[in-house]
């Protein structure tokens, strides 16, 4: 019986360290904790009445890790940049235009050999202010890289850095 409970304790170490390895290895994203402390590339407001409002709408603010400015500022993105973009609901009250809470937060990461089939870049969003709830399965995953695949020549990324 001691044989069985060590046969089956081993193959339950190896298949929790499977599991973890593929996850790591795989189009798995984490939060980026410190984003808030990176280079702010810029802001803008989408109101009622744009196209992208449904899914857009409020006030957005991207952040770019180190690497990433370096390819703001190249055109070509290095394997670690990482791209934030923080969307909030717009708040307006006595004339004046204020954040509200956070809606989610998209994150783009740039891993050429993880990310092969979508331009290097992998892709998530985190609901809200949640650090682990994520909303993307990997036929939505592909539909960001297909609606960044007209940014080619900016090697996929809309935004560009403001000076």
């Amino acid at each position: 019986m001691n044989t069985l409970k060590c046969f089956v304790f081993v193959c339950g170490v190896v298949l929790y360290w499977a599991v973890v390895s593929s996850a790591q290895s795989g189009g798995i994203i984490p939060y980026p904790s410190d984003y808030r402390k990176w280079t702010h590339v810029k802001s803008g407001i989408i109101d009622p009445g744009n196209p992208l409002f449904a899914r857009y709408g409020g006030m957005h603010h991207i952040y770019a890790n180190t690497k990433a400015i370096e390819g703001f500022r190249t055109g070509r993105f290095r394997n670690g940049s990482v791209i934030v973009f923080d969307v909030l609901e717009l708040q307006r009250r006595n004339a004046a235009a204020s954040e509200g809470p956070r809606r989610f937060i998209d994150v783009m990461q740039k891993d050429n050999g993880r990310f092969e089939k979508t331009g290097g870049w992998g892709f998530e969003k985190f609901r809200g202010s949640s650090r682990t709830e994520r909303v993307l399965n990997e036929t939505a995953k592909i539909g960001c890289f297909n609606c960044h695949a007209g940014q080619k020549a900016r090697d996929y990324v809309f935004s560009s850095f403001r000076e």
